[in-house]
């Protein structure tokens, strides 16, 4: 039994912590928080303590009196009988699996003899209530499931009371909103295209199936291309007249959308039709739910006429999904159904969530969300509720004396940078009859809008032990607005976000299958998903995403206009302008062969002292990296400026260009456009790319207006591109002259007087 009873006590010596041990060691029992609590009930055990005892268990647990021998005391002298090459031992491996866990502690790597009762206490209590903390919410998220809060942000605020009042689950469809005899409609479009079955014939065919194009002009839009992998291709007509009733707009919607957009009518089209002629070709594509790619929205001309549009559509198509849940919730109430007798019931995804809106800045999250509002109320004497907006207000708003009031810069860099232009949020919204919940819950929203890096470090990458992208399973609504700002961000973020999108979710998250749409339980999610992406400009990378992840099977349409003119009628100074051309094998070579081309064509033509205060403008970040670390090793006389300079560094290198006394410049395409900074002194310009927006071409050009000392006679203007930049040079120079370069395979002079 001796033995026993020492193997027994050595056995649960080691499988204590070290700080249970100092624990022990110092008040001769084990912490009440570490107490191994059964549900089994357990029979009570009886320890035989020393006859000088002269007080039971007890009598010492009940009076709390460390001095009291109690059954640890057995433990304790085991403990203090270990010899110190041992203690050591057990202290290096405890630390070495410590390390591993990643757990953080307080001075626990000094010795024992190092560390005081008092700091030990110290630090036990913040253990204890670091534990306890982590015991009440196990998962971090306030008791919460869904995705909303950040490890960057943890101030980040989420609504989790009004959990009962938005659940699609608990609620029925008000008499007052009507009965849902306009969903049952067969010309609904919402209806026809949630219900439209797929084969999985079809699914297997769909990889290898030739994409079948159609073009046609509409008479605001322009030259349209639809397109499908799908075996059957159908194209919509242009509208003449629309009908309110044959948009099967849901209520409130036709009352509010008029007063809504009245802004943008005048005259006699107020009275004749409640959309401009540019919405109204968007609408009925929206409406189809076809997937759409328009590259000609500017925050200038139609952003806001644009972001009117979607709104409707994406108010539209929620108040539609979930009059049907909470009209079949009705309808299983009445007629008690078991759960699951009758599909007729499979009415949403695997999660809540259906539409997701990218927006790039706060301001932009702003306007949308007042959209929604506007939507739903209208001019009605009854408001509707909106939840946290006095927060939402706080958080997304901006305050105008902020911005510097002597501040001169374009028109569209006004537009763009309006309001709060922090690029790092995301917020759930829930729909409900005649309420809006802001900061909902991620999988108790109907609505999620949120910028690329705030879904960026919810979605988290490989490896990573927190990331959740569950909420993007059952997304039918994708709209991203501004697609061209991104690529001043972080492309990446758009591209991981859409290789996480309509992905099986990795749990449940509390859905009732027997609701859900079979297509949904099929993976088939991405084949019903509306994609809508808006952008400023007909890029490669914006072109690329539309057709490798826009596989809606209702088709696709892209707005494919040429320009005509061309940013160069812009240019107002009297500049030549040089386009050299570089061959090319391939896509993958074109970064290697401009560098190539650079240094041994370009560069040798300016290295000479005369050809000074010249600028190197650099789209790419990688290409600038690469030409500065070669002017370093080259030792030419040169400064920088990029997105990431400080405000001296920039001051610094405008004043030694300006006086000469740094020959080149290198200056990043994300620089101006963040900065818009005019920059003086340049004789000579060299474009390393074309820009991204064409209009920085005439921009970067205009700039050598400052510099006008009677020396106009010696400017060069030298522009890099090759046969993958076509869609570049077209926007520059216009379509015609485009093709008759790219056709020549010759160097191009191009003399602008400033009136062309």
């Amino acid at each position: 039994m001796g033995k026993r009873g020492s193997r027994s006590q050595s056995q649960l010596l080691n499988s204590l912590t070290k700080k249970q041990k100092k624990h022990l060691r110092d008040f001769g029992e084990e912490h009440p928080f570490y107490d191994r609590v059964s549900r089994k009930e357990g029979k009570p055990q009886i320890c035989q303590l020393s006859e000088s005892s002269d007080t039971s268990n007890s009598e010492s647990e009940a009076e709390s009196e460390p001095e009291q021998v109690s059954g640890y005391h057995k433990l304790l002298a085991t403990l203090k009988n270990v010899s110190e090459e041992e203690k050591e031992e057990e202290e290096e491996e405890e630390e070495e699996e410590d390390s591993v866990v990643g757990d953080t502690e307080m001075n626990d790597e000094d010795d024992d003899s190092d560390v005081s009762v008092e700091e030990e206490k110290a630090a036990e209590s913040t253990e204890m209530q670091e534990n306890v903390a982590l015991f009440a919410d196990p998962e971090g998220k306030d008791g919460e499931g869904p995705p909303g809060i950040s490890q960057e942000s943890p101030e980040e605020f989420i609504d989790a009371k009004h959990e009962s009042l938005f659940s699609l689950e608990t609620n029925f469809l008000e008499e007052e909103s009507g009965n849902d005899s306009s969903l049952k409609a067969s010309q609904d479009p919402f209806l026809q295209h949630v219900n439209k079955g797929l084969k999985e014939k079809e699914i297997q065919a769909f990889a290898t199936n030739p994409k079948t194009t159609h073009q046609l002009k509409w008479p605001v839009l322009g030259q349209l291309v639809f397109s499908s992998k799908f075996q059957k291709l159908e194209t919509l007509k242009p509208p003449k007249h629309i009908d309110f009733e044959s948009l099967h707009l849901q209520k409130p919607l036709g009352s509010t959308w008029t007063k809504t957009n009245s802004q943008f009518l005048s005259g006699p089209q107020k009275s004749s039709s409640p959309f401009t002629p540019l919405q109204k070709e968007l609408f009925l594509i929206m409406n189809s739910y076809w997937d759409l790619f328009y590259p000609e929205r500017t925050a200038l001309k139609n952003g806001e006429e644009i972001r009117h549009v979607y709104c409707l559509h994406v108010i539209n198509h929620v108040l539609k999904a979930n009059a049907q849940v909470l009209g079949n919730n009705s309808r299983r109430r009445s007629q008690k159904l078991g759960v699951g007798d009758d599909d007729d019931f499979r009415d949403q995804g695997l999660t809540r969530p259906k539409v997701l809106i990218v927006v790039p800045f706060r301001e932009a999250a702003l306007r949308v969300v007042q959209l929604f509002i506007s939507l739903l109320e209208g001019d009605s004497k009854k408001k509707i509720i909106v939840s946290n907006k006095k927060r939402f207000q706080g958080e997304y708003g901006s305050d105008p004396e902020e911005r510097p009031p002597n501040l001169k810069r374009p028109e569209d860099y006004e537009a763009v940078f309006a309001g709060n232009i922090d690029d790092h949020f995301r917020i759930g919204v829930a729909i409900l009859q005649r309420s809006v919940r802001l900061y909902a819950p991620f999988y108790s929203s109907d609505i999620l809008i949120a910028s690329p890096l705030g879904l960026r470090t919810i979605i988290g990458g490989e490896g990573e032990k927190k990331r959740d992208f569950d909420f993007l399973s059952s997304i039918e609504l994708l709209i991203i607005d501004q697609a061209d700002i991104y690529l001043m961000q972080n492309w990446e973020h758009v591209l991981h976000l859409m290789n996480h999108m309509n992905l099986l979710p990795l749990d449940s998250h509390g859905v009732d299958f027997s609701r859900v749409r079979m297509w949904s339980l099929n993976n088939w999610s991405k084949y019903y998903r509306q994609t809508l992406l808006f952008g400023a400009l007909q890029d490669a990378q914006i072109n690329s995403v539309f057709n490798k992840y826009c596989i809606n099977l209702q088709g696709q349409v892209a707005v494919k206009n040429v320009p005509m003119t061309g940013s160069i009628s812009h240019v107002l100074v009297q500049l030549p302008h040089v386009f050299q051309r570089m061959e090319v094998d391939n896509l993958a070579s074109v970064i290697d062969a401009r560098f190539n081309f650079f240094v041994n064509k370009i560069l040798p033509q300016y290295r000479d002292a005369v050809m000074s205060h010249t600028l190197i403008y650099i789209p790419s970040y990688f290409d600038f990296v690469r030409l500065r670390n070669f002017f370093k090793k080259e030792e030419l006389n040169f400064t920088h400026i990029c997105e990431y300079t400080q405000k001296s560094g920039v001051s610094r290198a405008r004043h030694f260009f300006l006086q000469g006394e740094k020959q080149f410049l290198l200056l990043t395409e994300r620089f101006h456009f963040y900065k818009r900074y005019a920059i003086k002194g340049i004789r000579n310009l060299i474009f390393y790319e074309l820009p991204t927006y064409p209009h920085f071409y005439s921009e970067i050009c205009n700039m050598l207006r400052a510099t006008n000392r009677g020396e106009e006679a010696a400017w060069t203007c030298t522009v890099l591109y090759c046969k993958y930049d076509a869609q570049r040079l077209a926007a520059v120079v216009g379509v015609e002259r485009a093709a008759q370069m790219l056709q020549s395979k010759k160097n191009v002079h191009l003399f602008i007087t400033g009136e062309n």
